[in-house]
């Protein structure tokens, strides 16, 4: 005959499962239900294309050849939760945004932020400004020094560097898209993490 404490404790293990069961369950139905990004219009990333998109990472690398052969390369991936819950999406994104010359090894590295702001509208935000002497896009390491400059205070100089990155197909409609992208990307994620605690913790048959 068992002892009643080891059943005891088997049945409150049966009853914890079956609660957590129903809490994943429920929390399944509820992401399928709300579709929060899923009637969203597909993302276009406009002349970059998706270098890297790994299921099983949190980023996202695009890239773009221009007919003068000039390369970039973005990189990005989903913030902390902002505190504003009247934006499009509750979540700003990190960009990398490397520009190559062609025939040249240095490039510029800009750190930037697409936001996403109160209505439907969203935003690149540069942050700072890198000068990388020699680097490849295609290379994770340094081959020398690099040189950051960037002045907030300048307004002008902030403009101007705008409009360098909006010629080159980094402005207000690819914020939006890179963001929707990874927002589906992290929610799809969840999801599949959902079922997959859900069947670690269903009882065999």
């Amino acid at each position: 005959m068992r002892k009643v404490p080891a059943v005891l404790r088997q049945a409150r293990k049966a009853i914890a499962d079956l609660d957590l069961l129903k809490v994943l369950q429920s929390e399944i139905n509820h992401e399928f239900s709300a579709k929060q990004f899923q009637n969203d219009e597909s993302s276009s990333f406009g002349d970059f294309v998706v270098d890297w998109d790994s299921p099983q990472s949190q980023d996202v690398v695009l890239r773009r050849r221009c007919e003068s052969g000039e390369e970039i390369a973005v990189s990005a991936f989903l913030g902390a939760e902002g505190s504003n819950e009247n934006a499009k999406f509750p979540r700003d994104a990190f960009m990398k945004v490397g520009v190559k010359k062609p025939g040249l090894r240095s490039l510029l590295q800009f750190d930037c932020v697409a936001i996403a702001q109160v209505g439907d509208g969203c935003d690149v935000e540069i942050q700072n400004v890198n000068y990388i002497p020699s680097l490849d896009l295609d290379s994770s390491a340094h081959k020398g020094p690099y040189i950051s400059f960037f002045s907030s205070s300048d307004e002008r100089l902030r403009d101007e560097l705008h409009k360098y990155l909006e010629a080159r197909g980094v402005d207000k409609s690819f914020a939006d898209s890179l963001l929707l992208h990874l927002h589906k990307k992290e929610q799809g994620q969840y999801v599949e993490w959902l079922h997959k605690l859900q069947g670690l913790v269903t009882p065999s048959e």
